[in-house]
């Protein structure tokens, strides 16, 4: 066990470390939460059931978080990539969220467009047209039509680079971990009938048009929109203030937090309306069905 672990558990249930340290190797020793409150009392310097509860849950927790933190230290130094500033990152983060945000560019997964687009030599293009706006979008493309390597035409070169610039933004952990905070306060879970599962579906009524801030529905009631998805007659999603809005003008939050981060603004360039469609697409396509599905 770390042994920062007793002291960070210590902090969240208001305890000192020896008591947590006690009250750990009890639980190892295979006894249980009630038998620890009644009878090792002693032992512990008197932690209540409710302490214990939090001080087991939260064992089980951060044990598992070093474990996965070795994992993907040991999965990102096998690939020659684990940089000083990158160990340091994951070695400081506190939750299993922001572990698994910083090692998903580095995760093994499925062939994706964005490989696809690289292998067919269109990173160069992603980078030219994100460092220099001003370069016109089909005239960059032209030199990197290749129908060989599977580049038919000037379209289909600029599909392939804004593949691989919305991945690469769909995967900086930074960003993530900013929607996704905003989306957790600002969030709308919105809820609507399946019109074919209208009549049958009655019981769920409540939630045909039903829309309520995310980090404020109380678990009953999501636990049966939850059930009524479940059943086919529900279908829910995240929608974030400015879309719901009546008068909608320019882009969301969303995409205004990923054009912040990677300096893309409309200045008049030729490139402008090409990187604000890459930005659009990463947050529709990439983020938002990702924060739905996280939070």
């Amino acid at each position: 066990m770390s042994v920062n672990i007793p002291e960070r558990i210590a902090r969240d249930i208001d305890a000192a470390p020896r008591q947590v340290e006690a009250a750990v190797r009890l639980l190892d020793e295979g006894a249980t939460v009630p038998f620890i409150a009644r009878y090792r009392k002693e032992a512990t310097g008197g932690l209540d059931d409710g302490q214990l509860r939090e001080l087991e849950r939260r064992l089980v927790y951060l044990r598992e978080l070093e474990e996965r933190r070795a994992t993907v230290l040991a999965a990102i130094e096998e690939q020659g990539k684990l940089s000083d500033a990158l160990r340091a990152s994951i070695e400081a983060a506190t939750t299993k969220q922001r572990l698994e945000d910083l090692y998903l560019p580095y995760r093994k997964k499925r062939r994706t467009k964005g490989e696809i687009a690289r292998a067919a030599g269109l990173e160069p293009l992603a980078d030219a047209l994100l460092a220099d706006p001003g370069l016109d979008p089909a005239t960059a493309a032209a030199d990197y039509v290749d129908a060989e390597a599977g580049v038919a035409d000037t379209d289909a070169a600029l599909e392939g680079a804004r593949y691989i610039l919305a991945e690469r933004f769909a995967e900086d952990a930074e960003l993530i971990a900013g929607l996704r905070d905003y989306a957790w306060r600002e969030g709308v879970l919105v809820s609507e009938v399946d019109e074919s599962r209208r009549e049958d579906g009655v019981k769920f009524s409540d939630y045909f048009d039903h829309r309520e801030p995310l980090h404020g529905i109380p678990s009953h009631r999501a636990l049966a929109l939850f059930r009524g998805r479940r059943e086919g007659v529900l279908r829910l999603r995240l929608a974030m203030p400015d879309e719901l809005a009546e008068e909608r003008t320019g882009p969301g939050r969303g995409e205004g937090m990923i054009a912040e981060r990677f300096d893309i603004r409309h200045a008049g360039r030729a490139a402008d309306d090409w990187l604000a469609g890459v930005v659009r697409f990463t947050w529709r396509v990439k983020l938002l069905t990702r924060l739905e599905t996280d939070l």
